[in-house]
This record gives C-alpha cells, sequence and structure tokens, in this order.
C-alpha cells in the first residue's frame, strides 16, 4: 500500500533538495523515499512556488484553454438560442385564432 506523506514532510524534503548540498538521490535515500518520488514532490513544488516551466503556460496550451472555454460559451448560447425558439413557437401558438 502506498504511504501518505504529510505535505509539511513534503515541503521539508524538497527544501533541503533545493539547497544543492547533497545529491538528489542521496537525499531521497537519507529520507527514506524514491527518487522519482522526490522529483514529483519537487515538480509540483516548483509549480505551487511559480519557479520554472512548469509556471509559464506554453502558447499552445493557452491557446487551447481558451479554445475550450469558446467551446463551452457556443454550446452554452446554443441552449439558450434553442429554448428561447421553443418559447417562441410556444406562445405563437397561443395567438392562433380557434
Amino acid at each position: 500500500m502506498v504511504k501518505a506523506y504529510p505535505e509539511e514532510f513534503r515541503r521539508d524534503v524538497v527544501a533541503v533538495a533545493r539547497k544543492g548540498g547533497t545529491s538528489v538521490r542521496q537525499v531521497a535515500k537519507d529520507f527514506g523515499i524514491s527518487e522519482s518520488c522526490l522529483a514529483c514532490w519537487w515538480r509540483l513544488a516548483d509549480h505551487d512556488d511559480g519557479i520554472g516551466a512548469a509556471a509559464f503556460p506554453s502558447a499552445k496550451a493557452v491557446e487551447q484553454v481558451e479554445l475550450r472555454e469558446a467551446q463551452k460559451r457556443i454550446r452554452l448560447l446554443e441552449q439558450e438560442n434553442e429554448i428561447l425558439r421553443r418559447a417562441a413557437a410556444y406562445f405563437a401558438q397561443s395567438q392562433l385564432p380557434k
């Protein structure tokens, strides 16, 4: 079963690794975690702190987010348009002579 480490422990391990006094391998070994685990924590900490490439999304990523938002807005507007069309048809029927 996977061990869940407290957030404070993760921050401490990443802080020690960032100091650069020892290798990442040695830091991971000293704290009893794998190197890949430490690397993942480090990436997440960099992202949270706004450090590195992860903090600055590429132009393509920004465009993809904007495209998704635009597609959501289009779907919403199409739904609203359909509701208004049906409401107009419903009220138009009540105006017909009997």
